[in-house]
């Protein structure tokens, strides 16, 4: 069992920066690839990165590359998620995940989910 606990998120002007962080507890957290997801109003949660166990592999969704830097320490059990340039575009609530195996782009794959943070950047 995996708990994950999203925080830092909150309001921000448009061409801002936030970092989100996503602690989690247990002693297993290295044995799983950790992604990051968003949902805004009215809209299906999407895949924006992901990072691979040891940190050295990562993906990002077109519409962050470039201006989102997803992370991990496995000694402090937290995955980062580091938004530049933000846009108004990327209001949302953001989720981390936690995936033993999969298709990492797909929400499906994930077996633990954080409850979500919230970010709003404004025009």
């Amino acid at each position: 069992q995996v708990q994950l606990v999203e925080s830092g998120g909150g309001l921000v002007q448009a061409g801002g920066s936030l970092r989100l962080s996503c602690a989690a507890s247990g002693r297993t957290f290295s044995s799983y690839a950790m992604g990051w997801f968003r949902q805004a109003p009215g809209k299906e949660r999407e895949f924006v990165a992901t990072i691979g166990l040891s940190g050295r592999t990562t993906y990002y969704a077109d519409s962050v590359k470039g201006r989102f830097t997803i992370s991990r320490s496995n000694a402090k059990n937290t995955v980062y998620l580091q938004m530049n340039s933000l846009k108004p575009e990327d209001t949302a609530v953001y989720y981390c995940a936690a995936a033993r195996s999969g298709d990492l782009y797909y929400s499906a794959s994930y077996d633990y989910w954080g409850q979500g943070t919230q970010v709003t950047v404004s025009s």
